[in-house]
């Protein structure tokens, strides 16, 4: 009984008690679905210094906040639903491009862990050194500029299957982003191909690529890419998209 009481509490006040309270593994309620979910299935949102519903993507601003279901249409809906000021029992300003907002604030997140990949020694860019990396352990992911010649794309997911094939392990696809996104975040000039090896940076970056994968689908991101697809060949459908970019979007703790 004691429990019910205190999920019934819970669900009657939407916000909690500040970042700090935030440990790994928690679970929220989400403000719009009033669903319990664990927390890296949510995004955090607090009130910022005008007065407006602000996205915590990295879960560190201070104040009190609420939780929202990590997807696109459910942060739209909240949005169309007056959840944010009824959460924060406040006149709240909402973006009304809160969504699209958040996702930006995403890729941003995603793009700064690869560049501190980079920084790092993780990442190698060229289309020879990629395919001379795929050759080899120690590959987490391969990514393409989303914008990138499909001829470039094909060579080399050819080689990212003989991996796999050899080595029966999992490499990540990723095109989630464009090639002057990846300019920026390496720090290096028509960036196309790159290759992202083991390293604690790089599964930070995998790590907020899956998160901004179930925000875009709205569907759980477990499997980016057990294997390239085939020449020619459609995707699964019932994969998760990791390859839309955010067009005008520019670009770390482990996630």
């Amino acid at each position: 009984m004691l429990a019910i009481a205190q999920d019934t509490r819970a669900q009657n006040d939407d916000l909690d008690r500040g970042a700090t309270s935030v440990a790994a593994g928690a679970e929220r309620f989400c403000a719009l679905t009033r669903e319990l979910k664990p927390v890296a299935e949510m995004i955090r949102f607090v009130v910022g210094p005008a007065g407006e519903a602000v996205p915590d993507v990295k879960r560190k601003l201070p104040g009190r906040g609420i939780w929202v279901t990590a997807t696109r249409d459910a942060v739209a809906e909240a949005v169309r639903r007056n959840v944010f000021p009824r959460g924060f029992k406040r006149d709240l300003k909402v973006s009304r491009d809160l969504a699209a907002d958040t996702e930006r604030l995403l890729v941003q997140s995603a793009l700064d862990a690869l560049a501190m990949a980079g920084k790092a020694g993780n990442v190698v860019a060229g289309s020879a050194k990629v395919e001379a990396a795929l050759g080899g352990d120690g590959v987490l992911a391969l990514i393409h500029a989303a914008d990138g010649a499909e001829d470039g794309k094909r060579k080399l997911n050819a080689a990212l299957r003989r991996n796999i094939s050899a080595r029966q392990r999992e490499i990540a696809l990723i095109e989630a982003f464009n090639g002057a996104e990846l300019d920026l975040a390496l720090n290096r000039l028509n960036v196309v191909h790159a290759a992202v090896l083991a390293g604690p940076a790089s599964e930070t970056f995998l790590a907020r690529v899956a998160r901004l994968t179930r925000y875009r689908s709205g569907k759980s991101p477990d499997s980016m890419s057990a294997a390239a697809p085939s020449d020619g060949a459609d995707r699964d459908c019932n994969a998760p998209d990791v390859n839309a970019p955010v067009n005008g979007a520019q670009g770390n703790s482990t996630e």
